[in-house]
């Protein structure tokens, strides 16, 4: 589905637990997220830190969106 819309021009950035698999699909832009059962979230680091990494990842993807990219990019921490 990633390509199918950034076909329209439109960019998007693809939250992956599995960074290998979203280079397989193709995708062009990607963001790593935490673990495949918390994508967004670690729910060992409590409540007020599971928050700060939500907002560090939007934040990320935010980023992401602005950068033009001529290939695939994992944008880490």
């Amino acid at each position: 589905m990633v390509k199918g819309i950034e076909k329209y021009g439109i960019p998007v950035v693809h939250l992956a637990t599995v960074v290998p698999i979203s280079l397989t699909i193709g995708a062009n832009r990607i963001i790593p997220g935490v673990g495949i059962p918390y994508p967004v979230a670690d729910p060992l680091q409590g409540e007020k830190d599971s928050y700060k990494i939500r907002v560090n990842m939007v934040r990320r993807a935010l980023a992401a969106l602005q950068t033009p990219v001529d290939e695939q990019t994992v944008f880490e921490k």
